[in-house]
């Protein structure tokens, strides 16, 4: 790390997750100083995404089970005699029971270099499928950085230029932007339709491991598995704040079923339900009759009142829906349980997804290009760009709480430096055991699969899919699985990245191998049977299981300050708005007078007065253009992103200025 850090702050937030990242941008947007580390060497936190070789390394870190011994206590002689130290956790202890399988052609990937990366991958045998033994990460980020540089993307093909501020990639059939239907806001969705693949789908080509390995630069594999709502609070949120422009996104096109031991194709809307030859004519009037009921259901009182204490799946019954659009409505489109969702949770569940429908294409869901990690990114660019200071790998060993007061006046690090703030923002996982001894967590069964082929081949378009399983077995929860195709820019081509994902009831593996072994191959090629051969093959699987500390109140933390706020982690439900609520509520507890991340002002709105308009010499020296280390082909674009260190006595308007004259500068050039 170069030199010490500045020694006071307004706002220290420790870890990048989406929550975190969203307090640090609305802090350092309302012109708050803000500090945002993180002990890890990655963006995201347990929200984070990752190469091939990167999430090898992951599993790595995460099998081990040895503990981090305080070597130097040095540390300790900061705390003054009328203070107190919380100490902090030293490890992650999100993450359990992680198993890596490799169920692909076995070939040795010893001495295979991944695609633009310097380190090797070795693999180790097992016993039955073959367990793979990671590598180093393929990148670092930096220490210190003024703005967070995300893991460099290679995209199949480089299109289009991006704005000043921006790092957009656009990828192999995708647009830099898109129109949305008239009265909506902007919001750039870098694939509104299908991608034709290029290779018939009948005939899947063979994959091997090394395959996968030299490859691994195309794989962006999220730690958690979400899609955007079209009309939720997070797609609303990047529409104020304007960081939308940071980012692209695809349309989940296809909503799936499966029933009878088959996948099956949900139509949803209007269009859909009238096109749909799974349905007769009969089904047809009754589904549109129920889904336009649920629109509006809180002005007929009467058709529901009486089963409010009944469960959605008995209120289906009451309708007279057949057994198949009961099914439908359950477990595709309100996605809710089937024992334990009311029928006021179904109404507004179902309500919820037909309102999303429309707003950017025939689909309630969107997908971010890139993966789910790449929002939490976002708004670290916000908050960097007004002034945030952002370090990696940077852990901290406690919070300083004065007696007194009872208040956190300061952090110290792992470097022994003393760093002073009014408010601490703190991700769960950074606690220690004895802090959250009273807490109960719930766990998400994860799991995480590369394959072949798609769980439907109906067409040989390329499309983002999302099914819900049913329970396995009573008391288990249903299964949601979203599968990527690789014009997202997660996976290769002629692979398919699936995610599933469920309340634990026990590890991961024994929560979601049912499942898998329902929906896909995972014998062995010579001992494959005729019925599975009609399944996509899993060729790499991992199963792990992460904590879900959302829902956990504030003083169920010991001995807490109230100027410190806990995040958490990733919740097991398909959108974000848990996690935007929680942001938005901490920053309204530390700044209610200020506005939760209003749009900024657009630089060519601005009017300059000649007085006020810093020397050409003077605005240069204090700013820094920075690129995020790109692929050959990726820099060879034109591209260019800017990052502005912070500028001590700068207000966020004359860095907007600042910004304005450095991009009329680089187009100048």
């Amino acid at each position: 790390m170069a030199d010490n850090l500045p020694a006071e702050f307004e706002v220290v937030v420790l870890g990048t997750g989406l929550p975190e990242s969203i307090v640090a941008a609305a802090c350092a947007r309302s012109g708050q100083r803000v500090l945002h580390v993180d002990s890890r060497n990655y963006y995201g936190g347990n929200w984070a995404s990752f190469s091939f070789s990167g999430l090898l390394s992951w599993i790595k870190e995460n099998q081990q089970t040895t503990e981090l011994s305080d070597e130097c206590e040095d540390w300790k002689k900061l705390i003054h005699e009328d203070e107190e130290a919380i100490p902090l956790s030293r490890k992650d202890k999100t993450i359990q029971h992680v198993e890596d399988f490799c169920f692909g052609d076995q070939d040795s990937a010893e001495g295979v270099e991944e695609a633009g990366a310097l380190p090797k991958l070795p693999v180790l045998g097992a016993s039955g499928a073959k367990e793979v033994s990671p590598g180093s990460e393929e990148e670092c980020p930096a220490v210190e950085s003024p703005c967070p540089e995300p893991e460099s993307r290679e995209p199949e093909q480089d299109t289009g230029t991006e704005p000043a501020g921006a790092t957009e990639r656009n990828g192999a059939g995708t647009t830099s932007g898109s129109e949305s239907s008239p009265g909506e806001s902007t919001l750039e969705l870098g694939q509104t339709e299908a991608t034709p693949s290029e290779t018939p789908a009948q005939e899947p080509k063979k994959i091997t491991y090394s395959q996968i390995v030299r490859e691994g630069r195309r794989f962006n594999i999220d730690l958690v598995s979400k899609l955007l709502f079209s009309r939720g609070l997070l797609i609303d949120l990047l529409i104020k704040s304007n960081v939308s422009r940071y980012a692209e996104f695809k349309n989940a096109t296809r909503i799936l079923a499966f029933r009878e031991g088959r996948v099956e194709q949900v139509p949803c809307s209007r269009a859909d339900v009238f096109n749909s030859r799974q349905l007769t004519m009969v089904e047809k009037r009754m589904l549109m009759k129920f889904l336009t009921f649920c629109l509006d259901y809180e002005q007929h009182p009467e058709e529901y009142q009486d089963h409010e204490s009944s469960t959605f799946a008995q209120f289906l019954q009451t309708r007279k829906l057949t057994p198949s659009l009961q099914h439908f409505i359950l477990h595709s489109i309100a996605m809710v349980s089937e024992t334990e969702s009311t029928t006021l949770d179904g109404l507004q569940a179902t309500k919820k997804f037909l309102q999303c429908l429309g707003r950017y294409g025939n689909t309630p869901f969107l997908f971010p290009l890139y993966g789910q990690g790449e929002i939490p990114q976002c708004f670290c660019r916000l908050c960097a760009v007004f002034g945030g200071i952002y370090c990696l790998r940077h852990p901290v060993r406690c919070l300083v709480v004065d007696k007194a007061s009872g208040r956190c006046k300061a952090i110290v690090d792992h470097f022994g430096q003393r760093i002073s703030a009014n408010y601490f923002i703190v991700e769960d996982s950074y606690l220690s055991e004895s802090t959250c001894r009273n807490v109960c967590y719930r766990q998400i069964s994860r799991a995480v699969l590369i394959t072949d082929q798609s769980v439907l081949n109906t067409d040989p378009e390329q499309q983002v899919s999302i099914l819900t399983v049913p329970p396995v077995e009573r008391g288990r929860a249903a299964v949601c699985v979203i599968e990527l195709c690789s014009s997202t820019m997660t996976c290769m081509k002629d692979t398919y990245l699936v995610h599933l994902t469920c309340p634990s009831t026990q590890t991961a593996r024994e929560d979601l191998e049912p499942v898998v072994q329902k929906l896909f191959n995972v014998n062995a090629e010579n001992e494959t049977e005729n019925e599975e051969l009609e399944k996509p093959r899993v060729l790499w699987a991992v199963y792990f299981n992460m904590r879900d500390s959302s829902g956990v109140e504030k003083n169920s933390y010991s001995g807490l300050p109230p100027n410190v706020y806990v995040c958490s982690g990733p919740d097991s439900a398909l959108g974000n708005d848990c996690a935007v609520k929680q942001a938005e509520t901490i920053f309204k507890e530390m700044f209610p007078t200020e506005e939760f991340c209003p749009p900024p002002p657009n630089p060519e709105d601005i009017i300059y007065d000649e007085d006020e308009i810093e020397p050409e010499g003077s605005g240069l020296s204090n700013s820094t253009e920075t690129k995020p280390e790109a692929p050959a082909e990726e820099s060879s674009g034109g591209e260019a992103a800017l990052v502005t260190a912070p500028l001590e006595g700068f207000s966020a308007m004359k860095l907007l200025r600042l910004l304005f004259l450095v991009k009329m500068m680089l187009r100048a050039i």
